[in-house]
């Protein structure tokens, strides 16, 4: 029995624009059509509408959401699973950022002044650069590595960033005392950067991680999610991508 577009709109809050402009873009088009010419879903279709605004309601792009909805290796369980885990994760983190709103109200019931840190304490004490979690999800959010992956939780960016900053330290240790690109330490953190990513990504192929490399060079603003533009020596983005693509010919 098909639904006409009025109704799955009413049903799922959403506008006949929206459904109209879903289909326009391939997203979710209709299932049949009455003998007037307007779209009818099935239950089918409105299976799909209903994983589509799961994914928009956690924050993915349409292009992302498309490519998610689409993939034949996930079923509509696998589908479920992975919107639990999502869920589960932004309800911790709502969870701690409504204990600290509550320690904010507490204190000025008190009188209390909060420090500086204690004021921005709900958003952890890592800090990512602007816009590197947009420009990430538009980039690779349509990958299978992403589409894998789990977000972290707070300790996990607090080791990450750790983790960086001491590779940022050892690589401008090589570049200063001139190493080569090809060379064992430069080959090495190449490895290691590969595994930096797959610990974001959930997984890292060395195609993967040669694009990114790429990028490096010909978008610098990349290499600022790696390494700051106050760590930064002369030609760090060529050397980096040119040790990612002397390690990948050797470990093939």
């Amino acid at each position: 029995m098909g639904h006409p577009v009025g109704k799955v709109a009413a049903l799922a809050g959403i506008t006949v624009r929206t459904l109209h402009h879903y289909d326009e873009i391939g997203l979710l088009s209709p299932s049949g059509r009455t003998l007037a010419g307007y779209r009818s879903y099935d239950d089918d279709d409105l299976d799909r509408l209903q994983r589509i605004l799961f994914y928009r309601e956690l924050g993915f792009p349409l292009e992302t959401i498309a490519t998610l909805v689409d993939d034949p290796g996930i079923d509509a369980d696998a589908h479920l699973k992975k919107q639990r885990e999502l869920l589960v994760a932004r309800m911790g983190e709502l969870g701690r950022m409504v204990a600290a709103v509550d320690r904010v109200m507490e204190a000025r019931a008190m009188g209390s002044a909060l420090t500086p840190e204690e004021k921005f304490e709900v958003f952890g004490e890592f800090r990512e650069p602007d816009g590197y979690a947009e420009e990430a999800a538009r980039r690779w959010g349509h990958t299978p590595e992403w589409q894998g992956a789990t977000p972290p939780s707070k300790e996990d960016l607090a080791a990450g960033e750790a983790a960086r900053e001491d590779w940022v330290r050892r690589l401008n240790a090589v570049l200063d005392e001139g190493g080569a690109p090809d060379g064992p330490e430069a080959t090495d953190l190449a490895e290691e950067h590969r595994a930096m990513l797959a610990r974001v990504l959930g997984e890292c192929s060395y195609e993967t991680q040669l694009r990114i490399g790429e990028l490096y060079v010909t978008e610098p603003v990349q290499l600022g999610f790696l390494v700051r533009e106050d760590e930064q020596r002369p030609g760090v983005g060529e050397f980096v991508r040119d040790a990612i693509v002397a390690n990948v010919a050797r470990r093939r």
